[in-house]
């Protein structure tokens, strides 16, 4: 029987391709894509190849810390401290793009701070890009909700984030558990999601926009024009409230079209790598990875978190998790990972790097 968290292949690769196509896009107007990239065929980041950003890597960091053993108050401290220390390492590797919130916050994991005490004031979408992982490999609601709070407050503590995250992490688990049948309704979402949040200000703010995605799915709007419809004419910001609307509904208005829901994200313009990747993850999580495009999957080329890695990460977790034991890692194998992981990680980070600073360039020349 097929259960949600043998989703999480599914959705770690949805996240990346999804990632890989915004990237080349990123902080770019709707018009000024159109423009540049009117064929969104493939991805363009290196040529005809696409490589994953931060959203990728804190994705797969978030996947490789979840803990195997039944949900426990132990299980939930251990999932945040592996989590911490995977970010504490990642931080020396020179990412590129790497958020305000997320930097200070490593840099107090460096100095010292405890994972319980390291996050920082802000409602930055960082937290959304790890939580589809979350959504679909937690065993409960009470899971769900302790690994969400326990990864968002390790780098941002803004109740708006934790919000915002759950409603990732909670369409995410209904996409997964409708494989197969009719896609959640953005009623049936906002009656899954309510339980999980309190009724303080922040979470109502949260409500009253979901509320009116689900008005503007009715109504019939393209995700261009419900962005637009929240003021974000000229792109969606990192902003949490900006970013998790948009991508919830591109989730509904195209839950079974991958393609579909990941171009409409990017075309709206501006954080289209993380918006791109949450929303792919979502779509993915309910389609499967034959529901990826393939001229896209196959295009993914990417170190050390290659496709194949990724597929094989959200495989050995799901079925861990699930008590499966033919889906034990390989000891050697995960020696010379963890190797490559010391090695790799800063040239490929540099080559990323240049790679960005050309598309700059490029962005300056014609077409205007």
């Amino acid at each position: 029987m097929f259960t949600p968290t043998a989703a999480l292949p599914d959705c770690l690769l949805g996240l990346a391709v999804g990632d890989a196509m915004g990237v080349p896009m990123e902080n770019l107007s709707p018009r000024r894509i159109a423009r540049l990239f009117p064929n969104l065929d493939r991805p363009r980041f290196v040529f005809d190849y696409g490589m994953g950003s931060d959203d990728t890597e804190h994705a797969c960091m978030t996947a490789a810390s979840l803990p195997i053993h039944d949900h426990t108050d132990s299980s939930t401290q251990a999932f945040r401290s592996s989590l911490a220390w995977r970010l504490r390492w990642w931080l020396l590797s020179g990412p590129a793009g790497i958020g305000h919130a997320t930097l200070k916050a490593c840099v107090k994991l460096w100095l010292g701070f405890p994972s319980t005490k390291s996050g920082v004031w802000s409602a930055g979408n960082g937290p959304a890009m790890r939580s589809p992982v979350l959504g679909v490999a937690a065993r409960s609601d009470a899971e769900l909700a302790d690994l969400v709070r326990a990864s968002t407050r390790v780098t941002h503590t803004d109740p708006k984030a934790e919000y915002g995250a759950l409603a990732v992490a909670v369409l995410a688990r209904l996409a997964a558990k409708s494989r197969g049948t009719v896609p959640p309704t953005p009623d049936e979402f906002l009656a899954a999601l309510d339980p999980f949040l309190p009724t303080d200000e922040p979470a109502n703010e949260l409500r009253s926009l979901l509320r009116q995605a689900a008005a503007s799915f009715t109504e019939g709007k393209s995700v261009g024009e419900f962005a637009t419809g929240l003021g974000l004419a000229r792109g969606v910001t990192g902003y949490m409230y900006h970013t998790v609307p948009v991508a919830v509904f591109a989730f509904f208005r195209h839950a079974d079209d991958y393609r579909a829901a990941v171009e409409s994200t990017i075309r709206c313009g501006g954080d289209t790598d993380t918006v791109a990747a949450i929303a792919g993850a979502m779509v993915a999580s309910r389609v499967g990875k034959d529901g990826i495009p393939a001229e896209w999957l196959n295009r993914y080329r990417d170190w050390p978190w290659s496709k194949r890695r990724i597929e094989r990460l959200g495989h050995t977790k799901a079925g861990l998790r699930d008590g499966l034991s033919c889906y034990v890692a390989d000891a050697r194998q995960a020696i010379v990972e963890r190797l490559l992981d010391l090695v790799l990680p800063l040239p490929r980070n540099l080559f990323f790097f240049a790679v960005v600073m050309a598309h700059v360039v490029r962005r300056m020349l014609p077409p205007y």
